[in-house]
């Protein structure tokens, strides 16, 4: 029998929207059923690095985020207490950050891959994703319209790390590592940010603040995972007092107002295998990271665009299922490795190795490694770049 779709993406956020978008650009048929309706807000850092805007420019869709009045962020800024590291985080293809609310973001997102030709189901919850003789085959699901089951080629698992595609086909997990942060964040207004997102690093403690949509500016604190428990006992008591490790901090946020609930997360890290026999994941489904350096919604438009061209080479026959897929594979954890094992060192909120405190201060006085350091925590250069021997023998030498 022939099948309805040629993909069918479970999630329609970050991930499953650029794919099934791209898909659909390629004259693919792509249905796309999400439990959320949109616009609605999901817990995220909201941060979109200059590379990952880049790839919404790319994409025509730039202009679409910048038309909301989300505030442009050119430089990112470093603040270990006893110096500062500041630096512009883009290149001149990518030059600036933003920090969209993901109510925004992902109404653009799932609107733009409508527009492209795929169907899309919101309020649609998947009851079953169907397999035969170990072939992922379709999906059985419902909404207030009804009972369905849906056939496709492939079903594309972008559904975050509770992945009900993930939990039906049981991938391999491989580089695990627990939670090792937890954070809590909420908006404040009356904090002017003037372009800059702001880093304070203290022992076991940091702070993120970055400005968004509607004049509010995002301000998230975090703690080790092993605090977790104890911290969520008095929250606001908690975040605030962390606040208080940077005085200067502080007294600008004194003159601000809180405009929302506190959201908290701790995730978990990992790697999974992002394909098999009739389907495959992509974003947060495939490989999730901690928040820490903000790579996550960066990192679901640049699997989107993997997956996608891996599956748009199976589906015309360019190439097979299970070597398109490898490569979609064994490219995704290339690029982003290196970025993996330093945000999870990150992630302890352990103090700097003395050989990195060193660096970092013979760094802060010198603009262009300045600005290699944001480029490197926005994910613009691998850290193993900004590591490698020549360049901190270069910065060391110019200090």
């Amino acid at each position: 029998m022939t099948k309805a779709f040629d993909a069918i993406v479970v999630g329609a956020r970050c991930a499953g929207s650029p794919t099934a978008m791209l898909l659909a650009r390629a004259g693919h048929r792509v249905l796309v059923v999400v439990h959320a309706t949109f616009p609605s807000d999901t817990l995220s850092t909201h941060i979109l690095h200059p590379l990952g805007a880049a790839t919404l420019s790319k994409w025509g869709l730039l202009d679409r985020l910048a038309a909301t009045a989300c505030p442009p962020i050119h430089t990112y800024a470093f603040d270990f207490g006893s110096f500062t590291i500041a630096g512009a985080p883009g290149t001149n293809e990518g030059p600036v950050a933003y920090c969209p609310r993901r109510t925004i973001l992902d109404k653009l997102l799932v609107d733009a891959a409508a527009q492209s030709g795929a169907e899309i189901r919101e309020g649609f919850a998947v009851k079953e994703v169907l397999l035969q003789d170990g072939h992922v085959v379709g999906i059985r699901g419902s909404s207030k319209d009804g009972e369905f089951i849906e056939r496709a080629r492939v079903v594309v698992g972008a559904d975050g790390r509770r992945s009900s595609v993930a939990r039906a086909v049981q991938p391999a997990h491989y580089d695990e590592k627990p939670p090792l942060l937890a954070a809590y964040y909420t908006y404040w207004s009356g904090l002017p940010m003037d372009g800059r997102f702001e880093n304070y690093i203290r022992d076991k403690r940091g702070s993120v603040v970055a400005p968004t949509h509607e004049g509010l500016t995002m301000v998230l604190v975090g703690w080790p995972y092993a605090e977790f428990a104890q911290c969520k006992k008095d929250i606001e008591g908690n975040y605030l007092k962390t606040i208080e490790l940077a005085p200067v901090f502080a007294e600008r946020l004194r003159g601000a107002k809180r405009e929302a609930r506190f959201a908290g997360v701790a995730v978990p890290n990992y790697f999974r295998k992002p394909y098999g026999p009739g389907w495959a994941l992509v974003g947060d489904a495939g490989y999730n990271r901690d928040f820490i350096t903000g790579q996550g919604i960066m990192d679901a438009l640049h699997d989107a665009e993997l997956c996608a061209a891996a599956l748009d080479r199976a589906f015309c026959g360019t190439q097979p299922f299970a070597a398109a897929m490898r490569e979609y594979q064994r490219t995704r954890d290339a690029r982003v490795k290196a970025m993996y094992e330093y945000t999870c060192q990150l992630a302890t909120l352990e103090p700097p190795p003395p050989a990195m405190q060193q660096l970092f201060g013979a760094g802060h006085q010198n603009q262009v490694a300045m600005d290699a350091f944001a480029r490197m925590n926005a994910g613009t250069i691998s850290p193993a770049e900004f590591f490698a021997p020549q360049n901190v023998n270069a910065i060391m030498a110019a200090a």
